[in-house]
């Protein structure tokens, strides 16, 4: 399926998993170290990105815009939902791991290496060690990270220099950046089952109305509790534990483009 695609691959024993709904733009180029290359299910990839790290994962209905490099001797993991801007540099050598619904802004860059000086001379600034970035986390645009732990839901502020790991819920901002919490606030708020009910139901109408649709046309089922051995007809919502059971149908594919990325997340529990 991946030879229906307009890239370049530099290693011709490369293997490709590439999902279905998949969108990748022109002149990609995976380089000569990559082995494995796996892209989930309504992702998209942009033009002029240069990805060279031997084994890449990408989750579902994930964005990564043009004019990006992904290289490193380590594997690279992104999760469900991520947003990558234009001319991001993620940087493998030390290892990096994405979670799901991580925001990284336009030139931003994620390093998990610093070496250039000679050793032979003395220079000490020679090593590389693994990033690690929980789910929820957002580094808004334009910001440079060192190879730290950025925990679930922290976010750091335009054009911040992260050399610290990030506590769970906290802003940062500056160069270099420090904790803005007890200033501005934490990214997420408590919100009730109840509301996300509400607010779930009223994008599931402006959803139905914008695409002339009624309900019929495309069903939803909200539960507590997903039953993996059901083979749903509708798309089945956790709002608690923000999972759903996908049917991969063009209209769920809508829907779930409709939500993203300012207004739903979820993670697809596969049956």
């Amino acid at each position: 399926m991946y030879k229906e695609y307009n890239f370049k691959c530099l290693n011709k024993e490369t293997e490709f998993n590439i999902s279905s709904g998949v969108l990748l733009g022109d002149d990609i180029v995976f380089g000569p170290n990559c082995k494995l290359i796996s892209i989930g299910f309504g992702s998209f990839l942009g033009d002029d990105l240069y990805i060279d790290v031997p084994e890449l994962y990408i989750g579902d209905y994930t964005t990564i815009h043009r004019g990006g490099t992904i290289h490193g001797y380590l594997p690279c993991r992104i999760g469900h939902n991520c947003w990558i801007g234009q001319f991001a540099i993620i940087d493998s050598i030390g290892g990096i791991s994405i979670g799901n619904n991580v925001g990284i802004g336009a030139h931003s860059q994620l390093w998990s290496h610093i070496k250039f000086g000679d050793t032979l001379e003395g220079c000490k600034w020679n090593k590389a060690s693994g990033l690690k970035i929980e789910d929820d986390v957002w580094f808004v645009g334009h910001c440079i990270v060192s190879p730290i732990h950025a925990c679930k839901k922290s976010m750091l502020m335009v054009g911040g220099v992260i050399t610290m790991d990030m506590e769970e819920n906290h802003v940062y901002a500056g160069v270099p950046a420090k904790d803005i919490t007890s200033k501005v606030g934490k990214q997420f708020e408590i919100i009730s089952i109840e509301e996300k009910q509400e607010m779930f139901n009223k994008h599931y109408q402006n959803f139905l109305v914008i695409n002339n649709l009624t309900k019929s046309d495309y069903q939803i089922l909200v539960v507590d509790k997903i039953n993996k051995d059901r083979i749903p007809k509708e798309t089945v919502f956790n709002l608690k534990d923000r999972t759903y059971l996908p049917t991969r149908t063009e209209l769920e594919y809508k829907f779930m483009k409709y939500l993203l990325y300012d207004k739903a997340k979820f993670i697809p529990i596969e049956i």
